[in-house]
């Protein structure tokens, strides 16, 4: 049972929406060498990624990207990468060109003979000279860098994507509440929706008969038009379309994908229809649902700009 409540913790987790929004960090250190990843992100239609690196690490730019993009479909991730050398790393890495010390000596010596100026120089001003003294870190290894960089990159990945995934779920949370008072707002217009027409058809026939019409009862052709105009005025379809829309909103929101746009492309449609139903209805009940329903789908409009 204990194994069966975890399988289905796991599934559950999988099957959920995502947030854009998000931080993560990582570290790691291999020989003294320590690299730091932090990466955030922010909502975007797109994938946007901006990173800050020294120069020395912009050839892992092409990578950090290719690693971002096979976790994350939308969002403006921004991340900074830094290196940093333990002091023993430092002292291993410090090297002195000696044959090129050398080769100043004598050089220098010979000027000074040669303009006969005092022979005194030192270890401080051979140590000033350029080159003389050399810092041979292993940024110069690219792989062994990849390779710790890699982890630290992971590590934030990691973080970043659990911190979308609990966002994602209090998103989701309040989005299937909200789709419920939709729901609701759509049952309620349904029950409402056959006498729309009804009520259309007998206030033409009151206005025909108000005009001075008599033989609006008895001519079949009168009638005909009457019913004609009338059904141009059921909502059955679009409510139909609602219930279908929302169904399909629901079934994404526990998709393992990517569903930001397909939800957003939905309350569109939603919107569309709602505005078709506020037209063509003559209730004020039903009015007042078709306001009651697009202030609470424009809050859910506005959850679903952060979803992934």
């Amino acid at each position: 049972m204990e194994v069966c409540a975890v399988t289905k913790r796991r599934k559950q987790e999988k099957m959920s929406i995502r947030s854009m929004t998000g931080f993560g960090r990582g570290e790691a250190t291999s020989a003294g060498v320590t690299a730091t990843v932090e990466l955030s992100s922010v909502n975007r239609k797109q994938l946007d990624v901006h990173l800050h690196l020294p120069r020395n690490l912009m050839v892992f730019e092409s990578r950090v990207q290719d690693a971002l993009a096979r976790h994350m479909t939308r969002g403006r991730v921004t991340g900074e990468i830094s290196m940093s050398w333990s002091k023993a790393a430092r002292a291993k890495s410090v090297q002195i060109d000696e044959a090129l010390v050398e080769a100043y000596v004598k050089a220098i010596r010979k000027t000074c003979a040669k303009f006969k100026l005092n022979d005194d120089i030192g270890a401080r001003e051979l140590l000033s000279l350029p080159d003389a003294v050399q810092f041979d870190r292993q940024e110069e290894d690219t792989e062994e860098m990849w390779r710790i960089i890699s982890k630290a990159l992971q590590l934030a990945v990691t973080g970043l994507v659990k911190m979308r995934i609990a966002e994602g779920r209090e998103l989701q949370k309040d989005i299937e509440r909200r789709f419920d008072d939709l729901s609701s707002c759509v049952e309620k217009i349904g029950s409402k929706a056959p006498d729309v027409s009804r009520r259309y058809q007998r206030m033409l026939v009151k206005r025909l008969a108000e005009a001075g019409i008599d033989c609006v009862s008895t001519d079949e052709r009168v009638l005909k038009e009457i019913a004609i105009y009338a059904d141009k005025c059921d909502i059955t379809e679009e409510v139909t379309r609602l219930e279908s829309h929302l169904k399909q909103a629901r079934k994404l929101l526990r998709s393992k994908e990517a569903t930001g746009r397909s939800l957003d492309f939905l309350a569109q449609e939603m919107f569309r229809e709602i505005n078709t139903i506020g037209s063509k209805a003559n209730s004020t009940f039903i009015v007042n649902q078709v306001i009651s329903f697009k202030a609470e789908l424009e809050r859910v409009r506005e959850q679903l700009q952060n979803v992934e």
